[in-house]
């Protein structure tokens, strides 16, 4: 069983992730609201929170799209090509509406370990979008035929999750200059939009491309 990638594939992967930790999201508007408001170790133990929710997404896809290969390879494409659809409509919902990047710095109490875990756990498990993500982005990076698609899923979708800390744990340490920096700077956040939009569009035409093979 070879759950490791090919080395171009991980490394496209890498790139792709760690422009996408480093993207605001609701998970880092979170981390980034508790170091604000109750110092960094809160923060931190929402990442941890956070990285718990990526892994049960990964589970979930891994095994459901390894079920569905199993069931039906065309039905499998036309997931695939149904998600980079969807891709493409985020990169353009990026260009369209940009970033609204935005914390909260009001002071409140400071919470338990186990509160800002489960608030991070929440924020990624709830969210749809964190969903639908996770089934349209993880699928690129594997092919239909591959006999070990699902370790291969759980490698990536954990993976992610390393590549994500670091940056993670970086704004956190850097929040209150990077919130104030960000928010000070459209033309940054317009920047993140247009290569957030620029990311997904590859993805997007990849896929497509493939199907018109």
């Amino acid at each position: 069983m070879d759950v490791l990638p090919t080395l171009p594939t991980l490394l496209a992967f890498t790139a792709a992730s760690l422009l996408l930790a480093a993207t605001p999201g609701p998970d880092m508007t979170l981390s980034i609201s508790r170091a604000l408001s109750q110092g960094r170790g809160p923060a931190l133990f929402v990442v941890v929170g956070t990285s718990l929710g990526i892994v049960v997404h990964t589970l979930l896809v891994a095994f459901g799209i390894s079920a569905l290969i199993t069931a039906s390879p065309t039905a499998f494409m036309i997931l695939k090509t149904g998600g980079a659809a969807y891709l493409l409509w985020l990169a353009i919902q990026a260009i369209r509406y940009g970033s609204n990047f935005s914390v909260k710095t009001a002071a409140g109490p400071r919470g338990t370990a186990f509160s800002n875990i489960s608030s991070g756990f929440w924020v990624n498990l709830l969210n749809p979008k964190v969903i639908i993500f996770f089934m349209t982005f993880l699928p690129q990076f594997i092919s239909a035929g591959d006999p070990d698609v699902t370790g291969k899923l759980i490698f990536l979708g954990l993976f992610f999750i390393v590549v994500g800390i670091p940056v993670n744990i970086l704004v956190i340490f850097a929040a209150d200059r990077l919130s104030t920096w960000l928010q000070r700077n459209p033309k940054v956040l317009r920047g993140i939009d247009y290569t957030f939009a620029g990311v997904f569009s590859v993805f997007a035409m990849k896929i497509f491309l493939t199907q018109a093979k």
